[in-house]
């Protein structure tokens, strides 16, 4: 397929968004898993509090308990973060409302919680974390802790059947995919890889990308920026990652040793 097709293709199957529905995205920098260092843990109360008092928007993750409960955390297993160990999505609830993060007081919040903290105050990404299986259990749980929030919040996913998810059951809410280049430098790889990306981009249908600063200057991301969509990359840590970001992205998730 000629490459001069694809510009059209993704346009009518995977259409640029309104600017009004993704204009909070860009507008201020997101503290990726909340503004988190010097002794605040990520994906924290205090980490998100931090965020919205410095003024920034909070990009955080969610994982799925036993029983499909929607909790604020990163890692499938436990032992990085927590005074625990094994895989998150073994726990029910009731046990993981109970383990202390790392080096804290705290122990791992809900997301509905989370959204109470926050209360409006700041945009949120939230990114969900899947596994091999069906992605609709978690999903309808994060829509469910959506329900009545007033904020400005978009959901994505490495995993394009999230975004499709979201188009099909909570269309409203702002739907993104992210995106590596990173992974694989055969050749062979990097076809298959590329196949991958335009076939998750017509899947999620996606208001925004957010894309691996290390990916920059990306054909892909650039042709999807041109045509509309919001560039959002991440992790930004750096002077030399945040001059990238400028030319190729429309806004930064960042953390605190490159802001």
């Amino acid at each position: 397929m000629p490459l001069s097709l694809f510009g059209p293709l993704d346009e009518l199957i995977a259409p640029a968004p309104d600017a009004a529905r993704v204009a909070f995205l860009r507008a201020r920098p997101f503290a990726h898993r909340g503004l988190h260092g010097d002794g605040v843990i990520e994906n924290s109360r205090a980490a998100f509090a931090a965020a919205v008092a410095g003024g920034f928007g909070i990009e955080l993750d969610v994982q799925g308990s036993r029983e499909g409960e929607a909790f604020v955390f990163h890692d499938h297993d436990l032992d990085r973060l927590a005074e625990a160990s094994g895989a998150f999505a073994e726990r029910r609830g009731v046990e993981l409302e109970k383990i202390r993060l790392k080096g804290s007081d705290e122990t791992i919040p809900r997301l509905a919680e989370v959204l109470d903290i926050v209360a409006g105050r700041a945009p949120i990404l939230i990114e969900i974390k899947t596994g091999k299986g069906p992605v609709g259990v978690l999903c309808l749980a994060v829509r469910r802790a959506l329900e009545g929030y007033l904020g400005p919040v978009a959901v994505m996913s490495f995993n394009p059947d999230v975004g499709r998810w979201f188009g099909d059951h909570a269309a409203r809410i702002v739907r993104g995919v992210v995106i590596t280049e990173q992974e694989g430098t055969a050749l062979p790889d990097r076809g298959r890889q590329a196949v991958a990306r335009r076939l998750g981009l017509w899947r999620a249908k996606p208001d925004f990308l957010a894309y691996d600063v290390r990916d920059h200057a990306s054909h892909f991301a650039a042709a999807q920026r041109r045509r509309g969509l919001t560039i959002l990359t991440w992790t930004v840590r750096t002077a030399e990652d945040r001059a990238n970001a400028a030319d190729f992205a429309d806004e930064i998730i960042f953390e605190k040793s490159g802001a």
